[in-house]
């Protein structure tokens, strides 16, 4: 059987033409219906279950601050907590008071000089210590002070290197005069109030030493300070203020 093609060309070409349109078209229907679907399905996530989840977390946070609530004195319970959290920084602050001990083993003159301590206070805030005492004479009053104001605290850096610093600043003489001691003797009673250097307490610094211009010296430990040294207050003598 013979076939004989009677279509122009042109009539063939406006067939596929009209063809691969109806493609196009059919292909874009599907695509836009799988849009809608996808957009519908993100709509329902995000308002449905996007919403019954935000629910379910709201209920659970309420319940769970009733149950705090319900827990008897839960303010101290959240301060104690908050205290012991902070405890470990506050105790590698804390200053080392008993290298005082070392200061006066340091800065108290040997005899003839003798000074004897009867209150020692320090204030930490203001970074100052106050000594009242007695002494017998004037000389071995100003020696006491000279003493002081040549003390410097050695330490060494991170480095290992060798630092000095001195030891008091604003060093003042105050409240002189005469009295008389425990055995009936005439001594010059006195307070003596300086700034003192922040690494002399210091946590931070590592076994300073407390060294005077004369080569004494004295590690930062307790070393045995002599009972000698502390007395009561030297009560006022006749006829004096």
């Amino acid at each position: 059987m013979i076939e004989i093609n009677l279509i122009p060309d042109v009539k063939q070409e406006l067939i596929k033409a009209r063809m691969i349109r109806s493609a196009v078209v059919s292909g874009a229907i599907v695509t836009t219906i799988i849009a809608g679907a996808i957009v519908a399905l993100l709509a329902v996530y995000v308002f449905g279950v996007q919403t019954v989840r935000s629910a379910v977390a709201d209920d659970a946070i309420k319940k769970g601050g009733a149950q705090l609530a319900s827990v008897e004195d839960l303010s101290k319970i959240l301060t104690i907590q908050n205290q012991l959290t902070k405890m470990s920084a506050l105790n590698n602050e804390k200053k080392i008071n008993s290298r005082a001990f070392d200061l006066l083993q340091a800065v108290i003159p040997p005899s003839p000089n003798d000074v004897q301590i009867s209150n020692m206070s320090i204030d930490a805030e203001n970074s100052t210590i106050t000594l009242d005492g007695q002494t017998a004479t004037y000389p071995s009053l100003e020696t006491f002070k000279k003493t002081i104001g040549a003390a410097y605290v050695r330490f060494n850096d991170a480095d290992d290197k060798q630092n000095d610093v001195a030891l008091a600043t604003d060093l003042s003489m105050t409240n002189i005069s005469f009295g008389e001691s425990s055995t009936g003797s005439k001594v010059l009673r006195f307070t003596v109030s300086f700034t003192y250097a922040d690494e002399l307490f210091s946590p931070s610094t590592i076994n300073p030493t407390i060294v005077l211009i004369n080569g004494g010296n004295v590690t930062d430990s307790y070393l045995g300070i002599p009972k000698s040294i502390f007395t009561d207050r030297a009560a006022d003598a006749e006829g004096t203020q």
